[in-house]
């Protein structure tokens, strides 16, 4: 895996103070890439990776809000990038429920400000807008979601990523159809890995109840989500992107990028193999269910990606966890490695990603 095309191109990434937006960007810089990013200026009272990586030294950066359509406006097209990836959003989902309106108007209306700025900016080639495996209308399937089964959301978050969806479709098909740049979405799992220290998160609560010897509190050890490491999300983002880049129409459209069978374990699972990786005393559980609605159990199908963009997951759940819980403990035993620890792993995971044989499937008879 090359990603060639991304060496000196000019790349805008929406939410790059972000725990994803932050790696992509230190993806892109070690291929070369000139980036800017565009997103809110990173938060002052936890670890931030976009701090921790020094971004704001190595790339353009432009603390904006999307929900103002005109700042976002004079930044992509001061910048006039080739390619847009759109990952900033209010992505939490009891956040969602406290604040609606935020939710609705940065996912919503926050990604329709993005892609008219794109579309009014001539030096734009393609676009990865990324979305939530939470965007499907979920029914409770123990089987994985695919890229053709209805939108939907109950709460404010999915219902958020779901109407994203549909405005991404709308330009997709009408605004910008047919003109110079392609248009994709990017739906992925429940992701993990080092550098998220987003509050009301799995293993960040997990990483902050063992420093501070304090009980970890769960809402629902049950549900089973789709883990990935971020490494392999990201992998998908940017081989969506060459090929928008390549102007290959069959990139158009929406994209599932889940982790393999096995990685789709209940929250308590999840917990056990962190902590056996940490090692160290065990820690206090409590359970302190939620009175808002989440879903129980959430699978992707992407048999798709595969096939057609020859993307499959290349990390075990083992290796997910091993990865993400190596990275939390290294770092907190010296912050200041957190560059040469994200940098080495990118290095490794690009590394097996190049001896990875081609996926062979012929999708057209799933």
């Amino acid at each position: 895996m090359t990603l060639e095309r991304y060496r000196g191109a000019r790349v805008l990434v929406t939410g790059h103070t972000g725990f994803k937006g932050a790696w992509l960007v230190a993806w892109l810089l070690d291929q070369e890439a000139e980036v800017m990013g565009l997103a809110l200026s990173p938060p002052d009272d936890r670890p931030n990776l976009f701090l921790d990586l020094g971004l704001a030294e190595r790339i353009q950066s432009e603390f904006v809000d999307i929900r103002d359509a005109g700042a976002v406006f004079a930044a992509v097209t001061a910048f006039r990038p080739q390619i847009v990836f759109h990952l900033a959003a209010q992505a939490l989902v009891r956040r969602s429920y406290a604040d609606p309106l935020e939710t609705f108007a940065v996912n919503v209306l926050g990604t329709a400000h993005v892609l008219e700025a794109a579309r009014q900016t001539d030096s734009v080639r393609a676009v990865v807008c990324v979305t939530s495996d939470k965007c499907y209308e979920n029914r409770e399937w123990v089987w994985g979601y695919r890229e053709n089964d209805p939108l939907g959301g109950k709460d404010p978050y999915s219902a958020s990523k779901a109407a994203a969806e549909i405005v991404a479709a709308s330009y997709r098909e009408t605004l910008v159809s047919g003109s110079r740049f392609r248009l994709a979405t990017a739906r992925g799992g429940n992701v993990i890995g080092g550098g998220d220290w987003s509050e009301d998160r799995l293993v960040p609560d997990l990483v902050r109840a063992i420093q501070a010897n304090s009980p970890l509190v769960l809402r629902n050890p049950k549900a089973v989500r789709p883990w990935q490491h971020v490494l392999e999300l990201l992998h998908g983002y940017l081989l969506l992107g060459e090929r928008l880049l390549a102007a290959d129409d069959g990139a158009i459209g929406a994209w599932n990028f889940g982790p393999p069978r096995g990685s789709e374990v209940a929250v308590s699972h999840l917990i056990d193999q962190a902590l056996t990786v940490w090692g160290g005393d065990p820690i206090s559980i409590r359970v302190e269910p939620s009175t808002l609605r989440e879903a129980g159990i959430l699978k992707l199908d992407a048999s798709k990606a595969e096939a057609e963009l020859g993307w499959r997951p290349l990390l075990s759940f083992a290796d997910t966890v091993r990865l993400t819980m190596d990275w939390y403990h290294s770092y907190c035993e010296r912050p200041a490695s957190a560059r040469k620890l994200i940098e080495a792993q990118i290095t490794d995971y690009r590394r097996i990603a190049a001896a990875a044989s081609p996926v062979d499937k012929d999708y057209s008879r799933l």
